[in-house]
């Protein structure tokens, strides 16, 4: 609206954006400026489709309410499944997301021409504009909505503002997730600690190994840098990132990862291995994999393009052990890039895949870059699960690659941040739970450490 300013900085408009899952809010209403009636409001925001109430009060609280159905003045009780209450701010300085959805979605909202933006009907309802005044109303008994007075709003009726949004481009998002996920400080803490603690059934493999493939850029040894800097406690690297028009790695480099707190090593090893590119005669030569799977392959390797190692070769391991082997093969791909993936580097992805079956390997997908995907997750990946692009991005990846959806997980790396962020260690480290997860059940190929000196290649 020309000439009227927002009350909502930058930082709560994203928060606010990223709540209702919308792309845009237009302000249509202020109560400052229009005056706090409801007659106004209505002749302002009715037919104007989903809209946001916004309200402040002198106690620091941001918060409101969002109906996907709108006004009309109709005097009905309005059914509205999307609809929820929310705060967005508390008393405290930084944003503490609250959100509320509708528990009786038959009486989501009452559109009265008497009433304000009405959230609810009777028990468990919230009125704007309370008697055509800058105040709400509150009735918190268990009914349309399920909420305490001082949580939402810190039991402060009285408003400084009222301001009336509509939402713009909604459908980013699903409504429910379709992978739940605790995403709390102490679900961190817990993942960590199940990680660290680990530990594979047999004696002989005191550490799982996992190898990386995929396309050159995707993240590969991001990835692993991502993982040392949640048990550092920093954002750090060692493996050598970034883009290129080739690929970065050109050595197959083994990393161990300690655990801060402990000091001890982690049960994971993690094998990282030149790029897959496009054209044949570049990146990893794909008779590599079998040699790499089975362990054959020494620390520091330097790659051939064109050739695959062999038992002259020196460094060449002639006997390796099941701890030597590679338990899982993960797949990283750039999940911004999926659909473009070229004919040529898809079926070298697909042949790996053939490959590995035959070796009885178990395989996963990490998709990164998902905040690319998805800008509403720019600032806050909690919301992967909603995220309607990102599902497509995985059907399709899980399409193209012949992998379970099961078996894909989206993850963002860190690349530009310089503190962690609880959202993004928790989608990292429920990865490595899965790949954990996925190496033992390759262990089930044997029942017991002797079982583990026989050549389960053999036949290969």
């Amino acid at each position: 609206m020309a000439g009227i300013q927002s009350r909502l900085t930058e930082k709560e408009k994203k928060g606010l954006l990223h709540l209702v899952g919308c792309k845009i809010l237009s302000l249509l209403y202020k109560g400052s400026v229009h005056g706090y009636s409801a007659n106004v409001f209505h002749n302002i925001c009715n037919q104007q489709g989903p809209t946001v109430v916004v309200a402040y009060n002198s106690s620091g609280y941001i918060f409101g309410g969002f109906t996907a159905q709108g006004y009309t003045s109709s005097g009905a009780i309005v059914a509205d499944e999307k609809a929820f209450l929310f705060r967005l701010k508390g008393k405290e300085e930084e944003l503490v997301p609250l959100k509320i959805p509708v528990k009786n979605a038959n009486q989501a909202i009452t559109d009265k021409a008497e009433l304000g933006p009405c959230f609810g009907y009777g028990a468990g309802s919230l009125v704007f504009l309370s008697q055509n005044t800058a105040a709400v109303a509150t009735n918190a008994e268990p009914g349309s909505y399920v909420f305490q007075v001082e949580e939402l709003h810190g039991n402060d009726q009285a408003l400084l503002e009222c301001e009336v949004y509509r939402a713009e481009d909604i459908g980013e998002m699903l409504t429910k997730p379709w992978r739940n996920v605790n995403w709390t400080s102490r679900e961190r803490r817990e993942l960590m600690s199940q990680i660290a603690a680990y530990k594979p059934r047999l004696n002989s493999v005191p550490q799982f190994r996992f190898l990386f493939l995929g396309p050159i850029g995707a993240g590969k040894s991001s990835f692993f840098n991502s993982v040392k800097s949640i048990f550092r406690g920093y954002v750090t690297s060692q493996a050598i990132a970034g883009s290129d028009s080739t690929s970065v790695t050109l050595q197959y480099k083994i990393y161990n990862i300690n655990s801060e707190e402990s000091g001890k090593l982690l049960p994971i090893k993690f094998c990282d291995t030149v790029g897959l590119e496009d054209k044949q005669g570049s990146g990893l030569y794909i008779d590599e994999v079998p040699n790499l799977l089975r362990g054959h392959v020494p620390d520091n390797y330097q790659f051939n393009s064109s050739a695959a190692i062999q038992p002259d070769t020196p460094g060449y391991i002639k006997s390796p052990l099941l701890k030597d082997q590679i338990h899982c093969l993960i797949f990283v791909i750039d999940g911004s890039k999926i659909e473009i993936l070229s004919e040529n580097l898809g079926g070298k992805l697909r042949e790996i895949r053939r490959k590995t079956n035959k070796l009885g390997v178990q395989q996963l997908v990490i998709l990164t870059k998902v905040d690319e995907i998805c800008p509403s997750l720019e600032e806050d990946v909690s919301d992967v699960y909603r995220s309607k692009i990102v599902a497509r991005k995985m059907q399709l990846t899980a399409e193209r690659l012949g992998i379970p959806l099961c078996n894909i997980v989206p993850v963002k790396n860190y690349s530009v941040e310089l503190e962690l962020k609880d959202d993004v260690d928790i989608l990292i480290l429920m990865a490595v739970r899965q790949m954990l997860r996925l190496a033992e059940s390759y262990l089930d190929n044997y029942s017991s450490d002797t079982d583990s000196t026989v050549d389960y290649y053999s036949e290969y």
